[in-house]
């Protein structure tokens, strides 16, 4: 009789027990697919500004001057990553990009590129895309940047 009793006493009180060390953490595939974000396409046109000190970006007139500084940066700091036509070489080739970024996108992922791949879609999945590290931060001054984005206007006039 004794042992039927201690029987069922743990019986009761094992189960119990379990259930309140258990940490109820769910499978790591859950854990996975709960915290993998939704994949993004690059190549489609967004208005995000992204993340950063750019937040206006006066584009109402093409500033040939600026234009022609920022060619020269171009040249000098981005080309041994990328082209100004589609050709995708380290980094995506950036013919176009005028159209399927913000100004302010253009700027802060030049000015800021670790910021803007650690909080930004879109340059979270270039990242990935690209499997290398982002742009060198700090490469460039807000002025140039202005420049470049002037040339790659200009560049997606031609």
């Amino acid at each position: 009789m004794y042992k039927l009793q201690n029987f069922l006493l743990a019986s009761l009180i094992i189960p119990f027990i379990a259930s309140c060390t258990s940490n109820n953490t769910p499978p790591s595939s859950a854990v996975q697919k709960i915290t993998e974000e939704p994949p993004v396409n690059t190549d489609v046109k967004s208005d995000s500004k992204g993340t950063g000190k750019f937040t206006l970006v006066d584009i109402s007139t093409l500033n040939k001057d600026l234009a022609a500084k920022g060619e020269l940066v171009f040249q000098k700091k981005c080309i041994s990553c990328h082209t100004n036509t589609q050709e995708k070489l380290i980094g995506p080739g950036l013919k176009g990009i005028t159209r399927l970024r913000t100004p302010e996108w253009i700027m802060n992922m030049t000015f800021s590129p670790e910021e803007m791949a650690k909080k930004d879609p879109i340059a979270k999945a270039l990242r990935k895309q690209y499997k290398l590290p982002m742009m060198v931060p700090g490469g460039i001054t807000e002025e140039e940047c202005r420049q470049v984005l002037e040339y790659l206007r200009l560049n997606d006039e031609k």
